[in-house]
């Protein structure tokens, strides 16, 4: 699946695996990186960045292994990243060279900070490189993607001269990395406009974009620079990597999902349009997110956008009451649409008397109204004391004349739970 440029569709770069993998503790070894990469594929993801090639023997083994067994045919761009550097093309080129698309990614800095403190080169002597690396790459492969590390931070009249160089030795995708994750929309904005209106032969590459979450803006910016024409977007499940992590893919790919209609404009389409705007199977979303999440060993946070166990869950009566009447009302995607089977109504102390009701009933339970008053104010009475009431807390509970729809007497001699316990001691 070699990619041209599509206008109307937005690239998904998963590098999950590796600059994922850059997230501290979260090594993983040549197996569990190809499992992850199988789901990456079914997923479907454009391009999977397997690893670094050149930065050991085991990353080197799972990148090659990848290219063989996921990078099939009618499979993703299978790529490695790479320094500017010709040991490191090498190798790199070399791991992905069993895939049916193989992509090798290379990269220098361009900012002054970077060049003054970390490179220690003058800006001609990174054009010279710049140009150099990318032909070499591309004397391996026929893809090759550049990024100008720090682009944010570097001064945009040497940024693209930069560029013209690359686009110059024949590299196919141009990625601009807010490596630090300094920028804000408005400035990201800026950015991509200023590249596509001072760069010449930009029209001939893929614009991407990959955006650090240091000020928790890596998905906004990533969202803004697709408004401005960018066409790939670097991202990774669960938002994992280098210090605050990436934007996660799962938010950019629902954003544009969900929002449809706004992104549609900028991506030349009719607002009305039903087309999707990238290849991803959201189905798989949730199940992508738990695989990464087991493997790292990074647990995803509750309030997690798309894939955190809140994000589908309502406690507020207010809310639950509205969801069971209509889901829409509170919720702007069905959970099915990722993978997760059902929303979840949590009992506690917010909740309103139409989901404890309505939970009851899943239970099996039926109540007059009399006995549901009593029963609803000893739950509220519980709920002030415990975070969360569980379905074995209801079913266990000594509510006055429950009764299963079996016509089953519901027996105080069961109540043996902590909760049961505190229900009991409530005053009638």
């Amino acid at each position: 699946m070699s990619i041209q440029l599509q206008p109307d569709r937005v690239i998904i770069f998963d590098t999950t695996l590796r600059d994922g993998e850059q997230s501290p503790g979260a090594t993983l070894n040549p197996e569990e990186k190809l499992v992850i990469a199988q789901q990456l594929a079914r997923l479907g993801v454009d391009v999977i960045e397997a690893g670094f090639a050149v930065s050991s023997p085991g990353d080197f083994e799972a990148v090659n292994q990848i290219a063989k067994i996921v990078g099939v045919e009618d499979g993703p761009i299978i790529c490695s990243l790479a320094r500017a550097v010709r040991q490191d093309i090498q190798v790199a080129a070399e791991a992905v060279k069993p895939a049916a698309h193989p992509r090798i990614h290379t990269f220098i800095s361009t900012s002054d900070i970077h060049l003054k403190y970390q490179l220690k080169k003058s800006r001609q002597e990174v054009l010279a490189i710049a140009e150099e690396m990318v032909a070499y790459a591309k004397s391996f492969v026929t893809d090759v993607e550049f990024s100008p590390m720090d682009a944010s931070r570097s001064d945009p009249a040497f940024l693209y001269q930069v560029l013209e160089r690359a686009i110059a030795a024949g590299a196919t995708t141009l990625n601009i990395p807010d490596t630090v994750g300094y920028c804000t929309p408005k400035d990201m904005e800026a950015l991509i406009r200023g590249i596509r209106e001072n760069v010449s032969g930009i029209e001939q590459v893929i614009l991407s974009v990959h955006t650090q979450n240091d000020l928790g803006l890596a998905t906004a910016n990533a969202l803004a620079a697709i408004e401005q024409g960018v066409r790939q977007v670097e991202c990774t499940i669960n938002g994992i990597g280098e210090r605050a992590g990436n934007a996660a893919l799962e938010e950019v790919v629902m954003a544009l999902q969900v929002r449809k209609p706004h992104f549609n404009v900028f991506l030349g389409r009719p607002a009305e349009s039903e087309a999707p705007l990238t290849r991803i199977n959201t189905q798989e979303i949730y199940k992508a997110s738990r695989l990464v999440s087991t493997a790292t060993g990074i647990s995803v946070q509750p309030n997690k956008a798309i894939v955190g166990a809140n994000a589908f869950a309502h406690e507020s009566g207010i809310h639950q009451d509205g969801v069971l009447k209509h889901r829409e009302t509170y919720e702007i995607m069905d959970a099915a649409s990722v993978g997760v089977t059902a929303n979840q109504i949590v009992l506690g102390k917010h909740s309103g008397r139409n989901a404890f009701r309505t939970r009851l009933q899943e239970l099996s339970f039926e109540l007059n109204e009399e006995d549901l008053n009593r029963a609803f104010h000893r739950f509220k009475e519980v709920a002030d004391k415990k975070k969360e009431i569980s379905d074995r807390d209801l079913e266990r509970s000594p509510v006055t004349n429950y009764k299963l729809k079996s016509n089953t007497p519901f027996s105080l001699s069961r109540c043996r739970f902590p909760v049961a316990t505190a229900l009991a001691r409530l005053p009638l």
